[in-house]
């Protein structure tokens, strides 16, 4: 299909938008005003803040998950903006576009070739209906045959280009952060911080070239202001081994070193494959093949961008010296495979209190009852209701739908457990094995867990 074509919208249909409340909301004159998508994610937070820190007037195109948008904010959905009349409100009075939006893995809802190509080309073709606006794509460092995540960013980009459009498509390599992670970076850094245990895939042979979050916001920065263009490949200034990445992290985190162990490739390899099954994990199948292919820039990626941007990457050594590591560094490592152990233990915990409540004898309750206020209020059918309200949390929480609505009812309901028998039945308090005592812990440990939850 056609350039000139893709950009064809009908005239009513541009004039109904025009006239949108959203449209007249941004009309008003700004000298300098940018539209990034991908606004919450972790790179887009370093490139947003870049912007805000030279001035730039910043609009935050979001995914709107039912909650009220602040007024920088613009609803932004890559599922159904498909057509370039459907950016057309978000780009009036706005100078350029960086598009960071993507997603890790696809989901029933998520598409690569939707998130990655459709929705950004649209874009792209109402940036030029609209006058021309200076582009900027943060694209990936890979081989599209390391996966579908690496090829359909590579076949926007190679449209991209082909607009006629002032456009800078930026392949970074891996992007880290001293004062956060996602993903990968995330699981890397909580292999880095174990104690006393350092694990590593492999002989950690594997070579990449680690970006500053920080250093790629500038590179955007100064693209946005450069009339240079094309395609370019940024990393950091050397390229270095994993296992001298993983060990620069953990001497950055304080955290001794002692003994590492190699996991075999095979197990890292079984245990990604399972978790493209689940759909659920870190590490993808894609990242894992480009972290074995090495993840290096060409020769002369790092001149290419200096000529034409006049910035110069930092290597992992100097930010690490620059930025020192706090103790709070170490929780958010140290706490990344407790996380999902705390929440499995949780789910079990329910499920084993609803199959207690489901098969425990009548008789059984009615002992356990007796001499009680609760010997007359149908102590077998309150223990038959709660054990399926055990078993549907449990169940709920094991999902991951919503899972920190989840951890609320279950706080409520344990509270309830305990105020109730902890006044109704005063002797459980000093039962042998912990009885409504054991709650003191697993209230706060629920609370740990709603803290832990959130994953951005």
């Amino acid at each position: 299909m056609s350039t000139a074509k893709n950009i064809k919208v009908g005239s009513a249909k541009i004039a109904a938008i025009s006239a949108s409340p959203l449209n007249l909301i941004m009309s008003s004159k700004h000298n300098k005003t940018i539209l990034v998508t991908g606004a919450h994610g972790f790179i887009g937070g370093y490139i947003v803040a870049a912007l805000r820190r030279q001035g730039w007037r910043v609009i935050l195109a979001v995914r709107n998950k039912g909650q009220t948008l602040a007024a920088d904010e613009r609803a932004c959905d890559f599922g159904h903006m498909l057509d370039p009349a459907d950016w057309l409100p978000l780009l009036n009075d706005v100078d350029a576009v960086v598009n960071v939006a993507g997603i890790l893995r696809e989901t029933a809802q998520q598409h690569f070739a939707t998130i990655h190509l459709t929705a950004p080309l649209a874009l792209a073709q109402a940036c030029v209906a609209s006058g021309g606006k200076r582009f900027i794509q943060i694209s990936a460092l890979g081989s599209p045959e390391d996966g579908e995540f690496i090829a359909s960013k590579h076949r926007f980009d190679d449209a991209l280009l082909a607009l006629p459009l002032n456009a800078v498509v930026l392949r970074p390599s891996v992007v880290y952060a001293t004062s956060g992670s996602y993903g990968g970076t995330s699981l890397l850094r909580a292999m880095a911080a174990l104690p006393g245990l350092q694990l590593l895939p492999g002989k950690a042979q594997w070579q990449l070239q680690p970006l500053a979050a920080e250093d790629l916001a500038a590179i955007v920065l100064a693209a946005i202001q450069s009339n240079n263009g094309g395609l370019f490949e940024v990393g950091g200034p050397q390229a270095i081994t994993l296992q001298d990445y993983q060990q620069s992290w953990r001497d950055w985190l304080r955290v001794p070193s002692r003994y590492t162990l190699h996991l075999p490739t095979a197990l890292v390899s079984g245990t990604v494959a399972l978790g493209e099954k689940l759909g659920r994990g870190p590490l993808g199948a894609t990242m894992w093949r480009m972290l074995q292919r090495g993840n290096l820039t060409q020769a002369q990626a790092a001149n290419e961008v200096q000529a034409a941007f006049g910035v110069e990457a930092h290597s992992l050594d100097q930010v690490l010296a620059t930025h020192p590591s706090q103790v709070q560094d170490r929780w958010q490592a140290q706490l990344y495979f407790l996380a999902p152990l705390l929440r499995l233990t949780v789910v079990l915990l329910w499920l084993l209190s609803a199959w207690a409540g489901l098969l425990t004898p009548t008789s059984t309750i009615q002992h356990l009852v007796s001499g009680s206020l609760l010997e007359y209020a149908q102590p077998v059918w309150l223990a038959r209701a709660g054990a399926i309200v055990d078993l549907l949390l449990g169940l709920w929480l094991l999902s991951n739908y919503r899972p920190r609505a989840a951890i609320v009812c279950m706080l409520l309901l344990l509270l309830t457990y305990t105020l109730s028998f902890g006044c109704l039945i005063p002797a459980l308090w000093l039962d042998q094995l912990g009885g409504l005592a054991k709650n003191l812990v697993l209230l706060p440990a629920l609370m740990v867990l709603w803290v832990v939850t959130e994953s951005r």
